[in-house]
């Protein structure tokens, strides 16, 4: 008799495939990053109305960062107690409460929002991984969270497609109040999924004896946990570097002209979002030596692209600056699917709070390496200074990595 077991096993595989889940999270971590990246897409207007300079939104963003630190270390425990989905549900209505708060155009209810919408948004990687892991063949995990990760650039690119029109259209107050409506639209959606999803068994509960402790024990007991979560520090921070410096960079120090800068800004964030399913489909197919080397080989390339990329100058070729914006989008801004991936591996049945840890560890980066960075261009009056430390940071993490020795699911 013919062995049809092989031939059935993709059919099976392509059944398992978790796709309302990850459409779940996507579209939850989607709205939530635009709402994020809504207010510096709307500085301009926002600081014109208020009297103020627009470069305060960086501020803003950092305020949303540093409270999410917070929650997504925290974010187990609510989930454990509540259920992924009500805790969905959270940082939804945190979302759309930020732009409401935010629409009576003060500086205190700029910091009041962020530090509202910043007590959930932490939760969004712990939530998908809680929702997707179980619910996904091991074959394709790796794959199924960098789709999902996908929601991250695709936010920040709708936030500056969307926004600045409509503002201009409607003002930029009713621009936050349609986004507003729009995410409380699919807040009440999700009510459907969630009476199911969260009456599984084992769904939701009484949290975990010690949620929160049980992370800072993981990290202390874990070696391969903390150097992955080191290198994640290393490597968000370097990806949002590269966002924050590369068009400043280009027409300051390069003679390239707002339009193209802009192009290679938007070359480096096409890049990433468009390879995040590719590392993740080359990682499930061993292709590279797993997650692992996949993502050792990620901060090499970065960190060499960092090194170049202090070096961007008016001799530079525009095609081979926009072919490292590229390589680096590639590498830096495509990393993120298969760290969380790692944190889900390494956690094992505590997967929810190792990916709270992973958040944590990247939310981190982003808070203090571009200020760092920038306090570095300052002292310098130069950009080699800074992407060398980054770049040489970023290689330096990669290796860290590449002798760490994985250790089995718990």
């Amino acid at each position: 008799m013919p062995d049809h077991s092989r031939h059935s096993a993709p059919v099976l595989q392509a059944l398992a495939f978790p796709l309302w889940p990850l459409l779940v999270t996507m579209a939850m971590q989607t709205l939530a990053t635009m709402a994020v990246f809504a207010i510096p897409a709307l500085a301009p207007a926002i600081g014109r109305d208020l009297g103020v300079d627009g470069v305060l939104a960086g501020y803003f963003i950092s305020l949303v960062y540093g409270t999410g630190i917070m929650s997504s270390l925290l974010a187990a425990s609510a989930i454990h107690r509540f259920g992924a989905m009500r805790v969905c549900q959270a940082v939804l209505a945190a979302a759309a409460a930020m732009l409401l708060i935010s629409t009576s155009a003060s500086l205190f209810a700029f910091a009041f929002g962020a530090v509202v919408l910043g007590c959930t948004y932490g939760a969004t990687a712990p939530v998908s991984t809680h929702l997707l892991v179980p619910r996904t063949p091991p074959q394709i995990i790796n794959l199924v969270l960098s789709i999902r990760q996908i929601g991250v650039p695709l936010g920040g690119v709708l936030a500056a497609l969307l926004m600045p029109p409509a503002a201009l259209r409607f003002g930029w107050q009713s621009a936050l109040l349609g986004l507003a409506v729009a995410i409380v639209c699919l807040l009440l959606l999700l009510e459907v999924p969630r009476r199911r999803w969260d009456a599984l068994p084992g769904a939701v509960g009484q949290p975990r004896s010690g949620s929160g402790r049980a992370v800072i024990e993981m990290l202390r007991s874990n070696v391969e946990l903390r150097r992955l979560s080191l290198a994640s520090v290393v490597f968000s921070g370097l990806q949002l570097c590269f966002v924050a410096f590369i068009t400043v960079q280009l027409t300051s120090r390069a003679g390239f002209g707002l339009v193209a800068a802009g192009q290679a800004l938007a070359l480096y964030q096409f890049s990433g979002m468009v390879c995040r399913p590719l590392w993740g489909w080359l990682a499930d197919a061993g292709a590279g030596g797993g997650a692992r080397r996949l993502i050792v080989a990620q901060g090499l390339v970065m960190g060499a692209t960092a090194c170049l990329a202090g070096h961007f100058g008016p001799q530079w070729p525009v095609p081979l600056v926009y072919l490292a914006c590229a390589v680096a989008g590639a590498s830096a801004n495509g990393f993120t699917g298969l760290g969380y991936a790692e944190f889900a591996r390494i956690g094992g049945t505590h997967r929810t709070e190792a990916t709270g840890l992973g958040s944590a560890a990247m939310f981190s980066g982003v808070l203090l390496l571009p200020s760092g960075a920038a306090l570095l261009v300052t002292l310098s009056g130069s950009y080699v200074l800074a992407f060398t430390v980054l770049g040489t940071t970023a290689m330096l993490a990669a290796l860290m990595l590449a002798v760490t020795t994985p250790v089995p699911r718990n």
